[in-house]
């Protein structure tokens, strides 16, 4: 697909996605143990959880599971009996779920403010998390083969919404690619600048509060999403296409 054309369609899916999967809503509580989730990065009922793990502010493993994958899917049979996406694991409380609605009422009662979706906005957010699917497809619902398994679990920073992590999410889920989704959703009014050298010029004292921000910003030199960390190899890429074309090399 033309590279112009690809990023307006992942623009339009953040659109269309109704302006969620941008922001972390408030203060809220951190698990101790890394979440595990079994998504299919197109799947729009898998979108959704993420939407709210980058509202809560929760990083997650992420074991992609896409159509025809060998990789995870079993696991998800094994574990639930059915295979069924999104599934959430929380090792915190020995809880594992299989609907996004109760998953997300669940992370909200145990790591957020506890407020639960009314029919109304699950059925707007539904419909418009199928309206990001579609503008996507096929990209990120099928298995490309999997590609070798990094000794490591990746790193990537995102967050749901950012078109260009999109790219990397699709990539590492079509090769069923195991990473550990640190998010980077935005807190405060200068987060919303999207290029860091226009952020420096106009705020050179920027400061983040969220704390994966902070650690882009005082161990990776910038604030910018995607960005890659390879602990197999020491390599952090920012750039989306520069990562795809990394993982290609390196595991594809």
């Amino acid at each position: 697909m033309n590279r112009g054309l690809d990023i307006g369609l992942s623009l339009a899916a953040t659109l269309a996605a109704g302006g969620r999967g941008v922001k972390v809503t408030g203060d809220r509580k951190q698990s101790a143990q890394l979440l595990a989730l079994y998504d299919i990065e197109n799947c729009p009922y898998c979108r959704i959880v993420r939407e709210a793990l980058t509202a809560l502010d929760l990083d997650a493993e992420i074991y992609p599971c896409p159509k025809g994958g060998t990789r995870h899917r079993q696991l998800v049979q094994k574990r639930g009996g059915k295979s069924q996406f999104p599934l959430l694991v929380d090792p915190n409380t020995k809880t594992q779920l299989y609907e996004s609605a109760d998953i997300v009422n669940y992370l909200s009662a145990t790591y957020g403010d506890g407020r639960r979706r009314g029919p109304l906005r699950r059925a707007l957010t539904t419909a418009s998390a199928h309206g990001a699917s579609a503008l996507r497809l096929p990209r990120g619902a099928r298995s490309a083969g999997a590609a070798t398994l990094p000794t490591q679990m990746l790193e990537l920073y995102s967050f749901e919404a950012s078109p260009f992590a999109r790219f990397v999410r699709e990539y590492l889920c079509e090769r069923e690619i195991p990473y550990i989704l640190r998010n980077c959703g935005r807190r405060q009014g200068l987060d919303w600048l999207p290029i860091p050298p226009l952020r420096a010029r106009l705020a050179p004292g920027y400061a983040p509060v969220q704390r994966n921000r902070q650690f882009l910003s005082e161990v990776a030199g910038k604030v910018q999403v995607p960005c890659l960390v390879d602990p197999n190899t020491g390599v952090t890429l920012f750039e989306s296409a520069d990562i795809v074309a990394y993982l290609d090399r390196r595991y594809g």
